[in-house]
């Protein structure tokens, strides 16, 4: 009805539009808030917008062919097993899809989203910064009650710039070059195991430094990896600060999730808290919010909710997409620090 109704009237906004259900249904229906009608209007292509979306929820991204060193990193939580201690071990690894080279392979107590977080903070700082990375979608990489599937991990790539693929559910062959290396892993360094987490370590670093440096591999033509791996060129250098000048204003997602209009309470996600979001008016009453370049869905605060809207993230999360221009204003050109800023073009 939302639809026809707006087909009807082309030039009336959602908030006209759900006027016209209340009164020929004469209260019969409960009739969805604004930002739901605005939110439907989007899905069926009534909106005007500056791009169009893919809908794919937790389906997986479009992946990619790496070329050259750090297009693409894979990672991934071995499987868990118990050392000698009775304790279990849950190897975090990282690859280089290009090169097969072994950038990490870290022997974590839990796969909790804190240690990870230090973990690749370390491996940043050590070899720079990739173009994107792969995983599957469980956690700490990916989250099911996350909105639109984000985690705090994977948000924190993103606002480095790190595009984000992910491959599809029950299909690890997709990440098949670091699984491969996962069996060998296994077969090599935890039969038996080691007695302890450090013993554990001290096999996994000579199982790297074997497999990386002297370990000949058939698909590189019999060469090592680290005769093909560099170091990346883009450094970690912490998180550049995020400006939306071209929103009506921004605001900061609280440690709940949520965001405060108003002096009205709106949840958004708990992956989102401690990010700044920009929010526009796009309609009379409804907001659109936005994360870097990702438009997440619209908000009134007659309901206090984010509704939802096509996935953005559902093909493969980009730092930037086409239909969105990000400029990046360097140190040392007045402002004193790196931001981006984000607008529709």
């Amino acid at each position: 009805m939302i639809v026809r109704l707006k087909k009807e009237k082309p030039h009336w906004g959602a908030r006209k539009i759900r006027e016209l259900p209340i009164r020929r249904l004469a209260g019969d229906v409960r009739i969805p808030a604004k930002s739901t009608v605005h939110a439907v209007l989007d899905r069926h292509g009534l909106v005007k917008r500056g791009r169009k979306r893919r809908r794919n929820r937790a389906q997986g991204t479009q992946l990619s062919d790496a070329v050259a060193p750090n297009q693409l990193w894979c990672t991934d939580f071995k499987g868990e097993f118990k050392l000698g201690d009775r304790r279990y071990c849950y190897p975090l690894t990282v690859t280089d899809q290009a090169s097969r080279f072994i950038l990490m392979c870290e022997a974590l107590e839990s796969t909790k989203e804190a240690t990870a977080f230090t973990a690749f903070q370390r491996l940043f700082e050590e070899r720079g910064l990739p173009a994107a990375i792969r995983s599957d979608n469980g956690l700490p990489f990916a989250n099911p009650n996350g909105l639109y599937n984000l985690s705090k991990l994977s948000v924190w790539w993103l606002r480095l710039g790190i595009g984000i693929e992910r491959i599809k559910p029950g299909n690890p062959q997709q990440n098949g070059r670091h699984e491969r290396m996962h069996l060998t892993l296994k077969k090599e360094t935890t039969r038996p195991p080691g007695q302890n987490s450090l013993q554990q370590q001290a096999r996994f670093d000579a199982f790297v430094h074997e497999f990386n440096t002297e370990r000949p591999h058939e698909a590189l033509a019999m060469k090592c990896p680290a005769e093909l791996y560099q170091a990346s060129n883009r450094t970690y250098t912490g998180l550049p600060e995020v400006d939306y000048p071209f929103h009506d204003r921004d605001i900061l997602v609280t440690a709940c999730g949520r965001i405060c209009m108003h002096r009205k309470k709106i949840n958004i996600s708990t992956v989102m808290a401690g990010q700044r979001l920009g929010i526009k008016e796009v309609d009379d009453g409804i907001w659109l919010v936005t994360f870097m370049h990702y438009d997440l869905g619209y908000i009134d605060l007659e309901q206090k909710t984010l509704q939802t809207i096509d996935n953005p993230f559902g093909s493969r999360l980009l730092p930037m997409s086409p239909g969105r221009t990000c400029i990046s204003l360097v140190a040392g050109v007045g402002f004193g620090e790196d931001r981006t800023i984000c607008r529709s073009v």
